[in-house]
């Protein structure tokens, strides 16, 4: 047998490229069992059974770390599922409320509502989202006055209300900032009114955290949270969720103002303003190709990051699942399982009531 000492003689060969040591191939293949046979650290010890992996896994997914987005249309009884994502439904008051309670009881308690309206009410400056018989605002009151205890978050932006499309203002073809920034306040104190206990702007506009936390402030809503859509990029994985609210642009795109793709230092540029003007989470979306920005923010921000696992993820999975390319379960469970290991403490996924059937 080789002694220890020859062993690690090969092992210090084998680091130092010694080739006319390493090409006595006998010598070389002894040293090389001798060596293995002394190994002290065996990792695939803690990978032998399902028992100690589950032990000892470093990060889980529970329904406690996710919000369910929901879809919003006016009338009774109306069901009406999006085309783009299978199993994803518009939903009148109704039977959102029955969508809520089902949900509930799959331990999901935290729910995102999102407007879709007919054109007739829309126009330039969002004067819909401040109608409190509305459909939106309404709604809101009574999912809070059935379910106290549920957590609603609601988006403040003008595209869903706005006759452009835009998520701020539109004046000769420009998106205006800070005269946008009135329009958002205004929205939010709205919501707030209405039950929402996280306000979620997702417009970009620069300065709206702190206006609108100021709003919020001076009407006494202190303790409504704000999720600010903090890195919220100019992405082609937005498509299927604007089908379902049907509040794509009427012109241009929105790059002004959503940020590039291509930059990740201008995302801490963004989360510092926010953080600064009283932003209680950070917002990073899409969650799937941005995974660095969610733990760039993770790793200089001590407040929770959350991740928009958007509808393109959603609709990638069930496409690739329903051809039977992939196994659209376990990709779903490693999806989420990457956005939670690279740092978010919250995600927003279409996902969350399948998934909380599947660990029921």
């Amino acid at each position: 047998m080789v002694s220890p000492d020859l062993a690690m003689d090969f092992k210090k060969c084998c680091l130092q490229n010694d080739l006319a040591f390493i090409n006595n191939s006998y010598l070389c293949i002894s040293l090389f069992l001798e060596y293995m046979v002394h190994l002290t650290h065996r990792p695939r010890r803690n990978r032998k059974s399902a028992v100690i992996r589950d032990l000892v896994q470093e990060t889980q997914v529970t329904v406690n770390d996710l919000i369910f987005p929901l879809f919003l249309i006016d009338g009774k009884n109306k069901k009406s599922e999006v085309n783009s994502m299978p199993g994803i439904f518009r939903l009148s008051p109704d039977l959102m409320l029955k969508e809520i309670e089902e949900c509930m009881k799959l331990g999901i308690k935290t729910f995102d509502i999102f407007p879709s309206l007919t054109d007739k009410y829309k126009d330039k400056k969002a004067t819909e989202s401040l109608n409190k018989k509305g459909l939106y605002l309404s709604t809101l009151r009574e999912i809070k006055k059935k379910f106290p205890e549920a957590v609603i978050m609601t988006d403040v932006a003008m595209d869903p209300y706005s006759s452009d499309g835009h998520d701020g203002l539109v004046k000769n073809g420009e998106i205006l900032n800070d005269e946008t920034l009135e329009i958002l306040a205004k929205m939010a104190v709205a919501q707030a009114e209405a039950g929402a206990d996280i306000i979620g702007p997702s417009d970009m506009m620069d300065g709206r955290v702190g206006f609108i936390r100021e709003a919020l402030d001076e009407e006494g809503f202190t303790n409504v949270s704000i999720m600010s859509y903090t890195a919220k990029y100019a992405s082609a994985f937005y498509g299927p969720f604007r089908d379902a609210l049907d509040s794509a642009p009427k012109f241009g795109d929105k790059k002004t103002y959503q940020m590039n793709p291509g930059n990740s230092k201008e995302a801490l540029i963004e989360a510092d303003l926010d953080f600064m003007e009283g932003a209680d989470f950070l917002m990073v979306k899409p969650a799937l190709s941005y995974l660095d920005i969610i733990k760039l923010l993770n790793d200089n921000f001590n407040i929770p990051i959350a991740a928009y696992n958007v509808s393109g993820e959603y609709a990638m999975v069930k496409a690739a699942a329903a051809k039977g390319w992939i196994d659209g379960d376990r990709v779903r469970d490693e999806i989420l399982l990457s956005m939670k290991r690279a740092g978010a403490s919250v995600i927003l996924t279409y996902f969350a009531k399948e998934f909380a059937k599947s660990i029921k």
